[in-house]
């Protein structure tokens, strides 16, 4: 848990960093447009861009440029660490207003902007400023930054030294409509935090309950497969030994005084010791895993049909594509043996020459096709009471949710195509 928790703040902290880079060079950008539509769309030409104009524009690039090299100083970050976003929101919400600050001390008598402009053009870094704090701290702290920064504003026009009463108003509209406009969007953007840490930390419970359950069944499983694993022994071995121990002993009773029947004794012993072995080897057989599970799709009919096709001396000729798509297991288990069954009656039944086989992926489809050169039949003639495999077939198709077509003639051979 405190790892997780570890890794949800470092990735908090890269992620406000990166907002931060980000900000500072739209900041950049938007002070070079907008000195250059001072210099050639807003101002008239006798006055544009005075020096104490440009020294604003200059004062607030400073403060975009600080931002961003402490963005991407690495080693203040990691020593500051925790400090380090309070520090970059102290600089973009206190350094605009000091920089206008700043403008009023040095060019008193010669203004350079008027109070409302001063309070729009710190609207793109406070507006960062205000979306740190919503997102990284509770709206306690928002409130407290959006009032600090309102009050300077207000003191800072208050210092302007106005021609009349018209822009100190509209200085204070356009100063207590931003505090509202933030207050609001501060509110929804904590809001909004809030309710995605809360899914968060239910999505991480949830993945914490559905590990135990994974691993509960996991668990289940194995312990099943064990069971399954002893009755099969019991079945089998255990009654096979069983057996000849007692026969064993009953011959040896017998050695001494009836050799005859002794002997006989011991052929029954050796009888079952075979037909033991016979159904051990079954039984292990049938706990192996099946060529599915162990190469895949497309290696387990490859294997299979390189495997029967050796055994014939059949041309084989194989195309299976790379591209295939994730099948749920029993629709695998559906093409697999319908592959198999088709190969089979291939090499036992249609004394052919060349056998093709091949598996696709196209337009949400798989298409397996197997094709030989062999007698062919008439599926006219055909008695499905008696033809399982073709049946078999049939019906592994209809329950994978296939399609089976087979095509074929006397002489001709036969193309067995399945779509999924």
């Amino acid at each position: 848990m405190a790892y997780n928790s570890l890794v949800k703040s470092d990735s908090s902290f890269t992620d406000a960093v990166r907002l931060i880079r980000f900000a500072a060079i739209l900041w950049i950008g938007y002070l070079t447009v907008q000195v250059i539509m001072s210099l050639y769309m807003w101002e008239p030409w006798p006055s544009r861009l005075q020096g104490n104009t440009l020294f604003h524009y200059v004062l607030l690039g400073f403060v975009a440029l600080i931002c961003l090299g402490l963005a991407y100083w690495n080693w203040l970050q990691k020593k500051l660490r925790k400090a380090f976003i309070p520090l970059v929101i102290a600089i973009i919400t206190i350094g605009p207003t000091l920089a206008a600050w700043l403008i009023i001390a040095l060019f008193r008598y010669n203004p350079p902007l008027s109070p409302d402009t001063s309070v729009v053009r710190q609207l793109p870094f406070l507006l960062v400023g205000f979306l740190l704090v919503a997102w990284q701290y509770r709206w306690q702290y928002m409130l407290l930054i959006i009032l600090g920064v309102t009050a300077l504003n207000l003191g800072l026009i208050w210092s302007f030294p106005s021609p009349g009463p018209a822009p100190l108003q509209r200085a204070i509209i356009v100063t207590v409509t931003q505090a509202v406009i933030f207050l609001a969007v501060g509110f929804s953007i904590s809001y909004l935090m809030g309710r995605m840490r809360n899914q968060q930390q239910s999505l991480e419970a949830a993945n914490i309950r559905l590990t135990h359950y994974a691993s509960t069944l996991e668990q289940l499983a194995t312990s099943r497969e064990r069971n399954r694993l002893a009755r099969e022994l019991h079945d089998t071995l255990a009654h096979t030994l069983s057996g000849l121990s007692v026969q064993l002993e009953t011959a040896k009773a017998y050695w001494d005084i009836d050799q005859k029947m002794a002997s006989s004794i011991l052929d029954k012993s050796l009888a079952a010791a075979h037909a033991g072995l016979e159904e051990t080897r079954r039984a292990l057989k049938a706990l192996r895993a099946s060529p599915l599970d162990d190469l895949g799709l497309a290696l387990a009919i490859k294997t299979m049909a390189e495997q029967l096709t050796a055994r014939s001396n059949l041309a084989l000729d194989l195309a299976i594509t790379d591209r295939m798509p994730a099948l749920s297991p029993d629709v695998e288990q559906c093409i697999y043996r319908v592959a198999q069954e088709a190969v089979s009656n291939v090499v036992n039944h249609a004394n052919a020459k060349n056998l093709a086989v091949r598996l696709a992926f196209a337009e949400g489809k798989v298409t397996l096709v197997v094709h030989d050169d062999g007698v062919g039949f008439d599926m006219g003639k055909i008695n499905k009471s008696t033809q399982f495999g073709l049946t078999g077939m049939q019906e592994r198709a209809q329950l994978g949710g296939g399609e089976l077509r087979i095509t074929t003639e006397p002489g001709h051979g036969t193309t067995i195509q399945l779509t999924i």
